[in-house]
This record gives structure tokens, sequence and C-alpha cells, in this order.
């Protein structure tokens, strides 16, 4: 599966809902982890604002690289962020899309003083 860098830092990121645990399987309620270290896998989604528009995206991140003082609104910084894209046929329907997957994410803190 291909991975793409993605070079947030001239984006505004804005947290617009909180983390939450990442659902594996919907039948069985199965925890999603990370392969390698085990960890518990969260989801957030944000605005991702650059070049003059707009995106909501959904970031997957790691439990331990979920920072401290996330709320609704904050701008953010992502670390190690990359793009996968996916496809799946799900009832016979082909489906794609971008999955995004970062390291950490934190409060930008920069973002909160020039505020």
């Amino acid at each position: 599966m291909r991975v793409i860098p993605v070079d947030s830092s001239s984006a505004t990121l804005l947290v617009t809902k909180l983390p939450e645990t990442k659902v594996r399987d919907r039948q069985t309620g199965e925890i999603a982890v990370d392969p390698v270290t085990n960890d518990r896998l969260m989801v957030l989604e944000l605005v991702f604002i650059a070049q003059g528009g707009s995106d909501m995206i959904k970031v997957t991140v790691p439990e331990p690289g979920i920072g401290e003082g996330l709320a609704m609104g904050v701008p953010v910084i992502l670390s190690g962020l990359v793009a996968r894209p996916w496809e799946s046929e799900f009832g016979g329907r082909m489906r794609h899309g971008i999955a995004y997957r970062a390291d950490a994410v934190m409060v930008d803190a920069r973002a909160s003083v020039q505020g």
C-alpha cells in the first residue's frame, strides 16, 4: 500500500470532533490497535484549511500520541501525517478514499499565543 507524506506546516488545523477509540469491527466491537506497538488507536476529526479552501478529515493517532488540552475549535499540529489511498468492495460496490494517520496530535501553542 502506498503511503504519501503530507506537509501540513502551512495549513491551519482545527479540532471539530475530539478523539474517540477507533473500532476495527463494528459487529464485534473489536478495538483497533497498531500492529507494531499494540497501542490502541484513536480517531479525531479536523478541519484542514489551506490554499483558500477547507476539508474535513478524520485522522487516526495512537493513544500515546494524543496531546493534552485538546478541545473543540483548538488549533493543532500533527506530527508524521501521512495519507493512504484505499479502495474496497462492499455490498457489490467499489468504495475508495484516503485514510489519514499521524504519530501525534498536539495543541498548536504558537496559534494560541497569536490568536
